[in-house]
């Protein structure tokens, strides 16, 4: 695949890859769709994150929960310490993204988004299957949390008041400018905070990221700068 003048390459595969690898012993592909979208069609041999992924009830959030339940979450989906995950979904990546954060503040770096995900998987005439897949049981996950990958209300309070640090809102317009009320919850954004919804770097019709060279001018003239420590939400 085409991944020259990304920093990290490695983050994304194309069907190439994932049909080459798939049935790979230490390989876990994992499809996050809805009950229906999973039963249209998947990858041959994914497995349905849906089926044993679980938001925190009372914080929505699957950073929050304790490692030793994140850990059987991951052994119920049949990632243990030494797997590779490949994750995918038909949303422009927002939900495999999220689930390559969740896996590495969990400690488990080795985790593949591909790129274009089921849109690119059935367009370009990949294999499907209609099976559930086959889980192995018999692995173990140890989580090991990174606190590096987020940051305390303090740091980004005082970071509204230095030169050398953006908070980056990645939400929509309308929550950002506070004409969208999403759950009852107080509206407007982070004073100062640099506005560039996550969607203005995805291709709408491909759902592939678009090219290094594309982000860096969009990042860019947003202020979102590789000299500054971004703080995104």
């Amino acid at each position: 695949m085409t991944t020259h003048g990304f920093a990290h390459p490695e983050y994304l595969v194309d069907p190439a890859w994932v049909q080459s690898h798939r049935e790979d012993a230490d390989v876990v592909v994992l499809d996050i769709d809805t009950e229906a979208g999973y039963s249209r069609g998947h990858i041959p041999g994914a497995v349905m994150l849906l089926d044993n992924y679980e938001r925190d009830s009372e914080t929505g959030l699957v950073h929050t929960f304790p490692p030793e339940r994140f850990a059987a979450t991951c052994e119920a989906l049949g990632i243990g310490d030494g797997t590779t995950v490949v994750v995918y979904d038909n949303n422009m990546s927002l939900s495999a993204a999220r689930f390559w954060w969740v896996m590495n503040y969990n400690g488990h770096p080795n985790v593949k988004i591909l790129d274009g995900g089921w849109r690119r998987w059935s367009g370009e005439g990949s294999p499907v299957s209609f099976d559930r897949a086959v889980i192995n049981q018999d692995v173990i996950f140890t989580s090991h949390i990174d606190k590096s990958l987020i940051v305390e209300m303090e740091e980004v309070l005082a970071g509204c008041r230095l030169p050398d640090v953006v908070n980056w809102d990645t939400r929509t317009s309308g929550e950002y400018d506070g004409t969208v009320d999403r759950r009852g919850q107080r509206k407007g954004h982070v004073a100062g905070a640099a506005h560039l919804e996550w969607s203005d770097l995805m291709d709408r019709d491909t759902h592939r990221f678009k090219s290094p060279q594309e982000m860096h001018s969009i990042l860019d003239s947003h202020g979102i700068t590789p000299d500054k420590a971004i703080f995104a939400y």
